[in-house]
Formats: C-alpha cells, sequence, structure tokens
C-alpha cells in the first residue's frame, strides 16, 4: 500500500490460512499474501457501493478458516477401481480424502469461491490421480472409458468459465504435482516441449536459465503472461486458447503453440510441428481450445523468443475521451511500423480507478490532468511497453508517441506502466479481501472489431449497470489491426452465489445479443457453454458435436456442459 490509513480501517483477513482450511482453496495464490485497497480507493468503493465503515467492521461470510470436512459428500468410486488406478501410478499418487477432492473440485470464478464460502459443494470428484507419464495417462483414460468413468483434467485451476469443474463426479487427474516436466528443447528450432502440468513461472525460470540449463547460446522467453500467470499452466493456456497480457506482439497461445500430443478413447493424436503447411484443416487448431472434451493433453511444443527485457520501452498517455483514444489505438495498430507488446487502453471508469490503484492521484501529475482539460469520468488511460531488438523496440515506441500526440494524448512517462507491472499479477488478491465484506468482483471478456466495438461498449455496459451502485470498468488489452478484445470487471455488494450466477447471466446475454465473440481468451467451460451454440451458429457448432462424437463417443471426458456439450435444450440461451 501507498500509505497506512489515517480514518477507519476496515479488518482486513491478513493471517495466513491454515494449509488444511476452505480458505486456502479458495483464495487466489500465495497463502502468505495480503493485497487491500489503499484509502482512498476505499472509500470511493463505500461512496458507490453505498457502504458505511460499519458494513467493514464484520466478516459478510464464512471466510473458510476451518478444516475441511467432506463426510456429507463421501466418496463413490468402488474400491476395486481405486485399486485398479493404484496399480496404474502407485498408491502415493491416488487420493480420496477430502482436502484433494476439494482442492479440485473448482475453479477461480465468483461463482466457485462464493461456493465454497458457502459450502455448497455441488460437483466434487470421487478420486483424484497424480500421474507423472504418458503412458500412464494412456491406462488411465483405458480404463476409464471401458468402465465409462467420468474423467476430468486440473492443470492450475485458475479456470474462471468453471472448466475444470467434475460435475458428474469419477476421476480428476491433478497435473500440478508430477506432470510438469521439460521434455525437450531445441534452440536451432526456437523451441521447447514440455507436460502441461508446468506453471508459468516454472517454464519461464527454464526458458530464462537456458544458458545453464540447456546449453543454449542465450536467455529465452515464451512470451505468455496472463494475469494468471503465476498459477496457471501451459496445458490450462492450450486448452482454452489463452492469451497473455503481452500478446499483441507474440501472439495468443494458438499463434505460440506449434505441436501437441493428446491420449483420447480413439487412440493418441500427435499433430504436425511445422511452422506452416497446407495438408487440409488443422489439426492443431482442432485440438486446441477443445477444453479436456477431445482429450488429454500430454505434451505440447511452444515456440520460444530471445529474452531481451533491456529493450523495452515504457509508455503510458490520457486522452481526453474514449472516442480519441480509440482513433488513436487503431491507428496504432494499422500504420503498420510495428506492435507494442503491453498494449493496454482503459475506458473513464476504469481510468478513474487506476489513477487510484497505481498512485497517480498522489504525484503531481493529478493536478495537471485537470489543468491541461483532460477530465474524470472523461479521460482514457493508455499504458504499455514494447520488446524485440532494440531499434525496433525504440522505433515502435517512438510511433506510438507521434500517434497519441496527433489525437490529443499527452505523456504521463513510464512512472504510471512501472506502477501497472508492479500489480500485474496481484490484483487478483484484491478480490479475496473484498469479498470478506460482500463486495465481489469478477470479469467477462470478449472480442470485437473496430467497427462495432462502441455498440458492444455500451450495451454491455448498460447490463451490468443494471444492477444499482456497481462499478464496471472496461479496458482493451489484446487488439489486433481488425478489432481488439474487450474486458469488464464488475464490482458490486453481494452476498449470494445463486444471486451471482443470475447477474452474470444477464450480461452473456448482452454479450451474446451485441454480435460479439463470447470469449477472446477466458474460454467457454461450463459456465459460457449455454451461450455457445447461438454465438456459433447451428451448423457450425455441429462440426464441434461431431468431433466431440469422433474423440470421445462415450462422453467420458470433461462432461457436464463444457463448451456447451451435453448440455440440456431447455438451458441454452438463444439470441
Amino acid at each position: 500500500m501507498s500509505k497506512p490509513y489515517i480514518g477507519f480501517r476496515p479488518k482486513w483477513v491478513e493471517e495466513i490460512a491454515p494449509s488444511d482450511s476452505y480458505r486456502s482453496i479458495s483464495r487466489w495464490g500465495d497463502p502468505k499474501f495480503v493485497k487491500y485497497p489503499k484509502e482512498s480507493l476505499y472509500k470511493m468503493m463505500k461512496d458507490i457501493f453505498k457502504m458505511t465503515d460499519k458494513d467493514f467492521e464484520y466478516y459478510h461470510n464464512d471466510i473458510g478458516m476451518d478444516k475441511v470436512d467432506l463426510k456429507e459428500y463421501p466418496s463413490k468410486m468402488d474400491k476395486k477401481l481405486v485399486d485398479e488406478f493404484i496399480k496404474i501410478v502407485g498408491k502415493d499418487n491416488v487420493s480420496t480424502k477430502d482436502y484433494d477432492r476439494l482442492s479440485v473440485a473448482y475453479g477461480k470464478t465468483l461463482y466457485d469461491v462464493m461456493r465454497i464460502r458457502e459450502h455448497l459443494f455441488e460437483s466434487l470428484p470421487d478420486v483424484v490421480i497424480y500421474p507423472s507419464e504418458e503412458k500412464e495417462i494412456e491406462e488411465i483414460v483405458k480404463l476409464c472409458n471401458d468402465k465409462e468413468i467420468p474423467l476430468y483434467v486440473y492443470g492450475g485451476g485458475s479456470s474462471v468459465t468453471r472448466g475444470v469443474e467434475p460435475v458428474k463426479g469419477g476421476v480428476s487427474l491433478d497435473l500440478r504435482r508430477n506432470f510438469n516436466k521439460v521434455l525437450g528443447f531445441n534452440e536451432i528450432d526456437q523451441t521447447i516441449t514440455v507436460q502441461p502440468g508446468m506453471s508459468g513461472p516454472c517454464l519461464e525460470a527454464h526458458l530464462n536459465n537456458a544458458i545453464n540449463e540447456f546449453k543454449a547460446k542465450r536467455a529465452y522467453t515464451c512470451g505468455h503472461f496472463p494475469q494468471s500467470f503465476e498459477y496457471s499452466s501451459v496445458g490450462g493456456w492450450t486448452v482454452t486458447r489463452g492469451a497473455g497480457q503481452n500478446s499483441t506482439y507474440y501472439g495468443k497461445i494458438e499463434d505460440i503453440v506449434l505441436s501437441q500430443t493428446y491420449i483420447t478413447p480413439k487412440g493418441k493424436i500427435v499433430t504436425s510441428h511445422y511452422p506452416a503447411e497446407a495438408t487440409g484443416p488443422s489439426i492443431n487448431q482442432i485440438m486446441m481450445g477443445s477444453e479436456g472434451c477431445f482429450g488429454i493433453l500430454t505434451s505440447v511444443t511452444l515456440k520460444v523468443f530471445r529474452y531481451m527485457p533491456e529493450n523495452r520501452r515504457r509508455f503510458s498517455y490520457i486522452f481526453k475521451s474514449w472516442d480519441k483514444a480509440q482513433e488513436a489505438a487503431r491507428e496504432m495498430m494499422q500504420k503498420e511500423c510495428g506492435f507494442s507488446s503491453v498494449f493496454r487502453l482503459s475506458d473513464p471508469e476504469e481510468t478513474s480507478m487506476m489513477l487510484r490503484l497505481y498512485n497517480v492521484d498522489e504525484t503531481p501529475l493529478q493536478p495537471l490532468l485537470e489543468k491541461f482539460g483532460y477530465k474524470d469520468n472523461q479521460r482514457c488511460l493508455f499504458i504499455g511497453f514494447t520488446e524485440g531488438e532494440k531499434g525496433y523496440s525504440k522505433n515502435v515506441r517512438k510511433n506510438i508517441g507521434k500517434i497519441a500526440k496527433k489525437y490529443g494524448g499527452m505523456s504521463l512517462t513510464g512512472f504510471v506502466c512501472k506502477s501497472w507491472e508492479k500489480g500485474r499479477f496481484n490484483d487478483p488478491y484484491l478480490r479475496d479481501t473484498l469479498l470478506d465484506f460482500g463486495v465481489v468482483t469478477d470479469t467477462l471478456e470478449c472480442t470485437v472489431n473496430w467497427s462495432n466495438l462502441n455498440e458492444v461498449w455500451s450495451s454491455v455496459r448498460k447490463v451490468c449497470h443494471a444492477l444499482p451502485n456497481t462499478i464496471v470498468t472496461t479496458h482493451m488489452s489484446h487488439c489486433y489491426p481488425q478489432g481488439c478484445n474487450l474486458y469488464f470487471i464488475f464490482i458490486t455488494h453481494m452476498e449470494k452465489a445463486d444471486e451471482f450466477k443470475k447477474y452474470h447471466s444477464t450480461i452473456l446475454d448482452a454479450i451474446l445479443k451485441s454480435g460479439a465473440a463470447l470469449s477472446h481468451h477466458h474460454g467457454i467451460g461450463k459456465m459460457f457453454g449455454p451461450w455457445l451454440e447461438s454465438n456459433l451458429g447451428e451448423n457450425e457448432y455441429d462440426i464441434i458435436r461431431n468431433l466431440k462424437h469422433y474423440f470421445d463417443p462415450k462422453g467420458i471426458l470433461n462432461p457436464g456442459g463444457t463448451l456447451g456439450l451435453d448440455t440440456p435444450e431447455k438451458d441454452k440461451h438463444k439470441k
């Protein structure tokens, strides 16, 4: 925090949650790290939510410090079947313990976190398995297919779409413990092959240390840094077609993945490893985004890039209006003078919060903004940095500055970007802190073209703001010459999981109706599944349905509504 509180300070939960507790599962990330809003931001939220200091004197829900106890939800797996799995992976790698089962039951959407706090355990696996090798997964898939046992996969657990949730019980493969090894490094091709349970930081550590670890000539990076970077897995990125915050330069994960291996009930699928080809539809692209419904990902080969952080050039600009800021962003993407790596433009409501969150309100910049006509709730903040060879990075930064100036942007130097970088991976911790007092925070995102950006932005925000006393911020953070994603964050006062789900559904309805793509990088999971067929079109969706039947005719892989598959017709949402 920038400064200690002067007035009333809420009773933020700062103690470490016990390692066997509900909170250790539901909270985000490092159990020792806590983040709470600084005082000016706290006061701003109080005003908007119509809350008082008294509302922050007590916890509004069960904060989950007690030990996980699922005695009312025992495993339903027959002991003979459990023994069969033990034969495959060993006794130490099979568990029916309460904590282990709950730890892989939910992801990190607010709906998941609220259900854990309310002890609504609607979905639990009967057994958790920790495989180490591809051969073990082949045997597990065969056994589950023969016995028609539902089979799920848990990578990093950062899903915000209910993608990992074991709705039908059965088996959950937890890849974090053992399935996280480097399988190969090829400096000539600039690739690395890993098991899908590897986390983002581990992957980057291997690549940054390539000189020592692989006897490489230089250090490398994957270039994929989602906000969930610290606790998401390579497999999760791949099967959901994820994007990192640096994707405007490096591309989404489908641009970074070179090849994959899957184990399916149909058999092993090994995709091509060439950078480009014309050999019919791309099996690589068919398998990416399948979210565990077509097969179990067992290895992935990624393109890697030269690691040159010393060439990074940071920038931040403030624009007088959302329209002018959009025009500037579009020209930056369409001028063909190179792309920056991070490219983030906030709308007026988000800008108001960002300037507080990243401490601009405590600098001499704040009075200058008003003086020069950059008014609160109209101005828009644009931040980012460039990447690549020194001359290239410098030239991209130079052209961004020229375009920003052309559209009335005022430079705020690299200060704001540096402040954003410090918090880019730890902002999710704020959510747990606020939820203790009934303040909920969650996100939705979609893809738009430049030509329909404003229509989608205004219609979706209108539905979000239909709930009184709500903060709704929006930014674009992944941009292209033809359009961008719009990332919506809503913060409001809400107590129950069912209440959240109803509100969330109205926003998805608005995204569907607006004509935007349902998701840019979060994926679909079970939470977005009922909207997918209408978003894609009936004939188009039939392709996915038929692929599912080909790879998994018995429907054992990630059943329960993932990608909208096996969703009852009555539950589907139509335009």
